[in-house]
């Protein structure tokens, strides 16, 4: 009105300079991809931080532009079905009822990866995850630097003997050899 009052008789738009109304650009929708694909732990406000953009408008990127949705860790036991059950129960059944004590004289070994990592709440465990990404809810992965291969040993009555292998050696046939050498002189 102010204008037209100034001498204004057009009534179509002045034009303006091109001006972006939003941060939803094609540029910040690529960085935040390659943001989550690095780190698909990372919270929409560290995302936000990281391209100095809005909240809102990170997580619409995500939502609806990337089609990604944070999905949570499950953990829960492995139920098994009664048939299952069942065949277990028969097999320690017959094994304990033997006489001539087998299991007493069996020694058996398995070697495992151990993990030394602070357990993760359900918050901080969710992830990024697109629509058509593999399933990985129940896997949670800890700092590879924290991990150490056991060789276990053990008989009816417990372990019998475990073998952290040392830092920078590997669980060869050399290192098994030593183990070995070393459980035959402790079970004589």
């Amino acid at each position: 009105m102010k204008r037209f009052i100034e001498g204004r008789e057009s009534v179509t738009d002045e034009e303006r300079s091109v001006w972006t109304a939003t941060s939803r650009t094609e540029e910040n929708i690529a960085k935040i991809h390659q943001i989550v694909h690095e780190n698909c732990q990372l919270t929409v406000r560290s995302i936000a931080q990281q391209v100095i953009i809005d909240r809102e408008t990170v997580r619409k990127i995500l939502t609806e532009d990337l089609d990604i949705r944070k999905v949570c860790a499950k953990m829960g036991p492995i139920e098994l079905i009664d048939e299952k059950k069942q065949r277990r129960v028969t097999i320690c059944q017959d094994l304990l009822e033997r006489q001539d004590d087998i299991l007493g004289r069996v020694i058996t070994g398995d070697e495992t990866w151990v993990y030394q990592y602070d357990p993760e709440t359900k918050q901080q465990s969710a992830q990024w995850k697109t629509a058509n990404s593999q399933d990985h809810k129940n896997s949670v992965r800890p700092n590879q630097e924290s991990k150490k291969c056991c060789c276990l040993f053990f008989y009816t009555r417990g372990i019998g003997y475990y073998a952290f292998v040392p830092t920078r050696k590997r669980a060869n046939q050399v290192y098994y050899l030593e183990v070995l050498e070393w459980l035959r002189e402790e079970v004589r």
